[in-house]
């Protein structure tokens, strides 16, 4: 025991609290710097950089032939960057697809994926590749001393910490990443459009964003499916580097045709087809006939809708595509990069331009300090290059005669050690060719880029006309126009259930039991049907099969359910408490049907009651919709429907008193008690010895039954003048044997 105390006493001790979160940070900083986050600098990862970089050491530029993929990994895992070869191989087949990225970096032949599903590509043992043109532009300027190299993972040879790129590609291709605790999303965007701005910030240091916009646009995404994103959001985005990004397809019509030519980035042709016919199969499109997908190489994306007739509202479906499938999609934007400091940080449009712009001055810095040095070296090789061509023949016999010929070569005409060592390094067949005029002529020529290069590091005027006409120079090169236009469109609404479905008239069956059926037509005699034992009918109502089929019970709370998922009529349907939650004691009193827009009077048995729209008693809750407010001992009666030119009400109450006023006197309310429509003393309400009993809105043309029991009497429209007064007041007795009410009725066209 002693021994082991002893062997651990040299070993540091840390509480497992402080380990886990050292351990921890370093993991997070790993992941934010060497694998999630693109630099500034040149828009690359780690594993990007080192496929690109690898590529250019096994010598694939874009002119040399396709070599196999495989070698490329292999060169990539075994030198740089030691991890897992299927990793490394998707990011370097994404960086191949022109449909991720907007700029290629690599020229792939063979199965490099497709839209449909960009990861079906084939393994790196069947492709081949090469660097893509675009990729110039990341490397032209390696080799000219403008950055840092580091050594690899097992210190065996050096890797640049990051590419000279010419352009700023973190925009150009974006680009996206999860790190600890951040993420990055980076739209691509238009070359031209970009440079035209780093231009604008080099000759106006203090641009806006808002003026960095006006070449800006917005994203250029690699499809071109149209940007629906207002102006607005868009200047919101770059100014505070964070924001959303909505895409759209494109679609045309051939005749009844619909021809989908365009589907937003990233989006799989296959996989909205799917969507579609999910719905289709679901009996959510009756409007939709066929779908077919008629793709090929000339026509990339073409995807066929076919309406049923050419009475569809076209710009409504498509909507309805829109909102509810991937033919619109969303794109999260987070400008989330590690900044030219080495930290990550979120940057506005004019910061993030200025950062790289500051990169690139740094870069061209070195790349003219690094010809400048050899220049000047040059320049003093071709000096003792002259002195050793002047005097050839003493040259040439200290050479023959001397031991060590390089010290005397430096006595005897004043050179320094580069240059005895260059006139010794030089080939006899050389010496022929050494002639005067050559050495002054390049001598002339290093004297004026040497001159001129001075000229450029001294001048900030200079440097900047440089990079500007560098920037130029690669647009003209690479760019080419938006693919992606900016349109501004109104956003996309699905339609409504009740839209989507066929409509066909359907009466809707209550029982008394409180069970629900639905027959097709509104000839039905609802009273006729077979009910269960024990039951029977209680109320119907007359609507459609795209419509909400609406039920009130004794509290006055509304329900409401989809009429076409009523069973049929010719069962004996199903109870509604098995939709529903009813409270105790409470039961269905009323069933109602008709559009959204269709204005009806609720009323109680107390003789209150209020106009209002059938929509307001549609809910989704399984426990209803507090809709009209009864008292103790009061109930609603059956709702009034107000047809187009009513403007009558009539109510009537168990004791035979009948009053008409004006529907305009009733307030329209979205829920409540109401006002007092008919007067019934208060003593008898309690007493519960009078009330309403019914009420209805008439309308030109129409005429009112007043039942009482098994006999009616028919009144027109004059013979209520006698009964018309204000709201709230008793009204008139009706005549001996028809003052035991027990329900008004409406008939006639109206």
């Amino acid at each position: 025991m002693t021994e082991l105390t002893q062997s651990f006493s040299d070993h540091e001790k840390v509480p497992l609290r402080e380990y886990a979160e050292r351990a921890y940070l370093d993991y997070s900083m790993y992941v934010v710097l060497d694998r999630a986050l693109p630099n500034i600098g040149d828009g690359l990862k780690p594993v990007q950089r080192r496929i690109v970089y690898a590529m250019s050491e096994l010598g694939l530029s874009a002119a040399s032939k396709h070599k196999k993929s495989a070698r490329t990994v292999g060169d990539v895992l075994g030198k740089f960057h030691p991890h897992g070869d299927s990793a490394c191989y998707e990011a370097m087949v994404l960086m191949a697809q022109p449909f991720s990225y907007r700029y290629p970096l690599i020229d792939g032949q063979g199965n490099f994926g497709s839209p449909d599903d960009p990861k079906s590509f084939a393994a790196m043992r069947y492709t081949e590749s090469r660097l893509a043109p675009y990729a110039k532009a990341l490397l032209s300027e390696l080799g000219m001393g403008t950055v840092d190299f580091q050594p690899n993972f097992d210190g065996t040879l050096k890797e640049p910490v990051i590419l000279p790129a010419r352009l700023p590609n973190v925009l150009l291709n974006g680009g996206t990443g999860i790190a600890v605790g951040m993420a990055t999303d980076i739209p691509p965007h238009n070359l031209n459009e970009v440079v035209t701005a780093c231009i604008r910030l080099l000759d106006e240091p203090k641009a806006t964003v808002e003026q960095l916009c006006e070449h800006v646009q917005g994203p250029d995404f690699p499809t071109d499916a149209e940007i629906i994103t207002p102006r607005d959001d868009l200047l919101k985005i770059y100014e505070t580097g964070h924001g959303s990004v909505k895409a759209r397809a494109v679609y045309t019509r051939e005749d009844i045709d619909i021809i989908i030519t365009a589907l937003p980035h990233q989006v799989s042709p296959a996989k909205v087809l799917e969507q579609i016919a999910q719905q289709m199969r679901d009996k959510k499109l009756p409007m939709v006939e066929d779908l077919r997908d008629e793709s090929d190489h000339e026509n990339p994306t073409r995807l066929v809708i076919t309406p049923r007739s050419n009475r569809v509202d076209i710009e409504q479906l498509m909507n309805h595509l829109f909102a509810t499938t991937d033919l619109e999609r969303n794109y999260r934007v987070n400008l989330n990069i590690i900044g030219i400091n080495g930290k990550p940080q979120v940057l506005d449009l004019r910061t993030l331009l200025k950062e790289w712009l500051q990169f690139r001055t740094q870069t061209v810095t070195r790349r003219l300090e690094f010809r400048l040095d050899q220049v000047v070296d040059r320049l003093h090789i071709l000096e003792g290059l002259l002195v050793a061509y002047l005097n050839i023949d003493e040259v040439i016999h200290i050479i023959r005669t001397e031991d060590e010929p390089k010290p005397a070569l430096m006595a005897a005409f004043g050179l320094t050690a580069t240059q005895a060592e260059a006139i010794l390094e030089l080939k006899l067949r050389n010496l022929a060719k050494l002639e005067e005029m050559k050495i002054r002529g390049e001598q002339e020529a290093l004297e004026e880029e040497r001159q001129s290069l001075e000229l450029t590091l001294g001048s900030k005027a200079r440097m900047k006309t440089l990079i500007k006409n560098e920037l130029t120079e690669d647009a003209e090169k690479y760019g080419d126009e938006r693919r992606s236009p900016i349109v501004e469109r109104e956003s996309a609404q699905a339609l409504r259930e009740e839209d989507l479905m066929s409509s066909e008239p359907v009466t809707v069956v209550l029982s008394k039991a409180g069970w629900v059926r639905a027959a097709k037509g509104h000839d039905i005699d609802a009273e006729a049907l077979s009910y269960k034992a024990g039951d029977e009918y209680l109320d119907d109502a007359r609507g459609r099969s795209n419509q909400q089929a609406v039920f009130l019970d004794s509290t006055g709370r509304a329900y409401a359910l989809a009429a076409h998922t009523l069973p049929s009529a010719r069962g004996l349907g199903e109870p509604l408490t098995s939709r529903f939650n009813l409270a105790d004691g409470a039961r269905f009193t009323h069933a109602l049907a008709g559009d959204a827009e269709q204005k009806i009077v609720l009323a109680s048995t107390f003789g209150y009651g209020f106009v209002t729209a059938m929509e307001n008693l549609h809910s989704r809750m399984k426990a209803g919709k507090a809709m009209l407010t009864v008292r103790d001992g009061a109930e609603p009666v059956r709702p009034a429907i107000i047809t187009p030119g009513a403007d009558t009400i009539v109510c009537a109450t168990s004791d035979g008193y009948l009053l008409a006023f004006p529907l305009a006197d009733l307030p329209e309310l979205a829920k409540g008690k109401g006002n007092k429509m008919i007067g019934v003393p208060p003593k008898r309400l309690k007493a519960g010895e009078e009330h309403m009993v019914g009420m209805v809105v008439l309308g030109e043309g129409q005429e009112i039954l007043v039942w009482a029991g098994k006999q009616y009497l028919r009144m027109a429209a004059k013979d209520l003048e006698h009964y018309r007064g204000d709201r709230a007041k008793r009204g008139r007795k009706l005549p001996k044997g028809y003052q035991r009410v027990t329900m008004l009725e409406v008939t006639g066209d109206g």
